[in-house]
């Protein structure tokens, strides 16, 4: 009964997300937060296309392996 009024109070990630966005907003300053966000946008895009290449260098020593087998 106790842990189930403590899940209730806890905020969900409606609220965590209105939090971080203000606190970013707060901290940078509302002129920053594009230049933010489009760092972020190109991290991510690096992030992914590094972790295709890493997939496609992994079938390809799954190929090779199987190929000397």
């Amino acid at each position: 009964m106790i842990l189930q009024s403590i899940f209730l109070a806890m905020p969900g990630i409606n609220e965590i997300l209105i939090i971080l966005v203000l606190a970013a907003v707060f901290i940078f300053g509302a002129k920053k937060i594009p230049e933010l966000a489009k760092t972020m946008g190109k991290a991510k895009a690096e992030f992914e296309k590094g972790k295709i290449e890493g997939q496609k260098e992994l079938n390809d020593l799954k190929n090779k392996e199987e190929k000397s087998d």
